[in-house]
């Protein structure tokens, strides 16, 4: 019923207005494009944005079958990430706290009671991050001066009303600041603990478009595949409406061959943290290269597979696998 709901509750009048440009740039019929769309939404499982991420109206039945759809992934996750046990991962400070292992970084919650430690804090970090506890895709995500916070109260008291906790900021490696400085570039690293064993399924950076301060695909970031042996980005980067970029808008580095630097540190820290529990089998990891090595931003209990199939084509070699795995006695 989620996934219907979801559907039922789309922006309809956005999605037609993309689908003409589709028809359009394709050269294809508007309205068989509507049937075909029901029909991936109906068939498959596909929600909306689906259909037009995956250029699914160039797809043969074949190929949508290759496909993790929204529908599916929901399924899988349910199997592999149960949502009893999510609390620890989508509530960041719990995530922090938890991780501190691997997190690396100062941070504060406001609440009654701790207003001194909120100065103490300010008084530390000149610039920091302020977050929603449990936001998604960047939203909401802020870089802040504490020089500019006049009314100091007011702001802690806001915090509180608005669940916002303040973390101290990764100050980025000097070769990732090369791709874009403006924002703190994270690798998306998905791994996969396998009765005690952990291993890498797939992985991809995401870099900031030289304009807003966070690299989200969904705040207009981009994203490139890496090599998961030698830590090089392959091909192009790709953004949220399907534009290529050989190399970066603002900064012209070349993203193909681009090589992340420790990235051995980088994959040896996602293994260990994947085996941090039992219940979470599949986690997304964001994780940064900062000045001082590789540090965990946050775990995805439900990483989405939009990103890794805009890059990297139909995964659902990725469920089959662990789902595989999962169900061996």
């Amino acid at each position: 019923m989620a996934f219907y709901s979801y559907i039922f509750s789309a922006n309809y009048s956005r999605f037609f207005d993309n689908l003409k440009k589709v028809a359009k740039k394709e050269n294809k019929s508007f309205i068989k494009l509507v049937f075909d769309t029901g029909y991936c939404v109906f068939r498959y499982g596909f929600c909306l944005s689906d259909y037009l991420n995956y250029r699914l109206y160039n797809k043969k039945k074949a190929e949508r079958k290759q496909y993790v759809s929204t529908k599916t992934e929901n399924k899988f996750y349910e199997t592999v990430s149960p949502s009893a046990y999510k609390k620890r991962y989508t509530v960041k400070p719990n995530f922090l706290a938890d991780f501190k292992k691997y997190t690396k970084r100062d941070f504060i919650v406001p609440k009654e009671g701790n207003f001194q430690d909120f100065l103490t804090f300010l008084d530390k970090h000149e610039v920091f991050m302020s977050k929603p506890y449990d936001g998604l895709g960047g939203a909401d995500v802020k870089k802040e001066y504490a020089k500019d916070i006049e009314n100091k109260e007011e702001y802690f008291n806001k915090a509180i009303e608005n669940r916002i906790f303040l973390e101290e900021l990764v100050v980025q490696h000097p070769e990732m600041n090369k791709l874009c400085d403006k924002s703190v570039n994270t690798m998306r690293i998905m791994t996969f603990n396998d009765h005690g064993k952990s291993r890498i399924l797939w992985m991809g950076l995401r870099v900031g478009n030289g304009i807003n301060a966070i690299d989200n695909f969904h705040a207009k970031g981009m994203a490139v595949n890496i090599d998961m042996e030698t830590g090089k980005l392959i091909g192009n980067a790709i953004d949220k409406d399907l534009n290529e970029y050989t190399e970066h808008p603002v900064t012209h580095v070349k993203f193909d061959e681009f090589q992340i630097p420790c990235f051995e540190e980088a994959k040896k820290m996602v293994l260990e943290a994947s085996l941090e529990s039992d219940k979470i089998l599949v986690v997304g990891w964001d994780v940064a290269i900062s000045k001082d090595g590789p540090v965990i931003i946050e775990g995805n209990r439900r990483p989405g597979f939009d990103i890794v199939q805009v890059l990297s084509g139909g995964r659902m070699d990725i469920i089959n696998d662990v789902l595989s795995c999962v169900n061996k006695k």
